[in-house]
């Protein structure tokens, strides 16, 4: 498919994730799409995120939501090790190294499934999905996994990457056939992918590690925008993806054609999400930061839509499907159905966030859909499944690769 420029850099904004998946509403409502939006709903769904925020953060001091939380869970600071051992390391190495860190880690955070599980031997404790995730790419991290150099283990370099085998990846997620992992190859070849990436991009990734995308946005100065930041992560990182929908032979990742809207060679048929982009972006600001460059304007960012936040508006009838078959069947993501789903799910967490600050007293600018989500949304919609489900799987099946949930 080809474009112009300006719909390239339409594509790639937060504004078109709004404004497609605002399309998608209107279709919606028109009664044209496999869903129903149930506004009467609505109150209640933001009582349940605003009493889960009070009993997550009594005091609102909430983080962005980011992959940073994922590592401590259980109550331990795992990140206390890397903190103690990069003390003498100066700001912007040590956020580097952090960068490093987070990148490969929210690469690995795809919906690893309900029958998997990472056992952590210090703690005796066993974690799964998202958190579980997080802890097994930090000790592969720690133990130098992603690194082609014994010598600077806790660093992620191109060859490293390359040379990454999926032995040693399902060794360090301790897969096996009693603890299967959802998309290991599809994991993997993301890391693969990226290590070529690295390599190749000296622009966003000096000295190919993907660290380096904080010289990119100092080079711009000590104050940055959000969506630049969005940016240089679908940019330095687009070639990434697997097989997706490509403008000029640049590939869009995280964007898909939706029937309703156009043909598949139809600029006017893409819906953008750019989920774990976004997901990485608000991951990428804390060590940015704390390194001296500003990150500001973060509430231009959307939410994300995955299936904890996507699951919440399912589970408290927020959405129906029209047809309750259809949450016996799996999807895939680029199907007309997911594709709404998620969509459905930008412009509610939108709406959503409006009427919990409303409620809390808070402006945009001050709580930002990021905290939103960390605070509510995405732990409300692992409540409300676990409340309906005893493995706490989302209300819809899907069939991932392992890179997009």
């Amino acid at each position: 498919m080809n474009a112009s420029q300006a719909e390239l850099n339409y594509i790639l904004s937060p504004l078109a994730i709004r404004e497609r998946s605002q399309q998608i509403f209107d279709l919606t409502l028109q009664g044209k799409t496999h869903f129903n939006f149930h506004e009467e709903s609505m109150n209640s769904v933001v009582d349940f995120v605003t009493e889960t925020i009070y009993k997550n953060y009594p005091d609102l001091n909430i983080p962005f939501h980011s992959r940073w939380g994922h590592f401590n869970v259980g109550g331990i600071n795992r990140l206390k090790v890397l903190d103690e051992k990069l003390s003498t390391v100066n700001a912007e190495e040590r956020a580097r190294i952090k960068l490093d860190l987070v990148v490969v880690s929210v690469l690995l955070d795809a919906g690893a499934g309900e029958k998997w599980s990472y056992f952590e031997a210090s703690s005796q404790q066993k974690f799964s999905r998202s958190e579980g995730l997080a802890v097994a790419s930090l000790y592969m991290f720690l133990n130098g996994d992603f690194s082609h150099d014994p010598k600077n283990p806790w660093q992620v370099t191109a060859e490293g990457l390359k040379a990454l085998s999926i032995e040693k990846l399902e060794k360090g997620f301790q897969v096996s056939t009693e603890n299967p992992l959802i998309g290991v190859s599809g994991r993997l070849g993301l890391l693969k992918t990226l290590g070529e990436t690295l390599s190749k991009n000296s622009a966003h990734f000096k000295n190919s590690r993907p660290g380096f995308i904080f010289d990119f946005m100092k080079s711009k100065g000590h104050v940055v925008e959000a969506v630049d930041l969005l940016r240089a992560v679908l940019d330095g990182l687009g070639p990434i993806w697997p097989g997706r929908t490509t403008l000029n032979d640049i590939n869009l990742g995280d964007v898909w054609s939706h029937s309703l809207l156009g043909t598949k060679d139809d600029f006017k048929s893409l819906v953008p999400f750019h989920k774990l982009s976004q997901w990485m972006t608000y991951s990428l600001i804390g060590p940015i930061e704390e390194a001296g460059v500003k990150v500001q304007n973060v509430h231009k960012m959307t939410g994300l839509p995955e299936y904890r936040n996507g699951g919440l508006l399912l589970d408290k009838k927020l959405l129906s499907l029209k047809n309750p078959e259809h949450l016996k069947m799996a999807h895939k993501p680029d199907s007309d159905l997911i594709i709404e789903w998620r969509a459905l799910t930008i412009v509610l967490l939108d709406k959503i966030g409006d009427l919990v600050r409303n409620k809390i007293n808070k402006t945009e600018a001050d709580f930002p859909l990021a905290k939103v989500l960390e605070g509510g949304t995405w732990w409300a919609g692992r409540i409300a499944a676990k409340e309906l489900r005893a493995d706490g799987t989302p209300p819809l099946k899907l069939d991932s690769d392992g890179t997009v949930f």
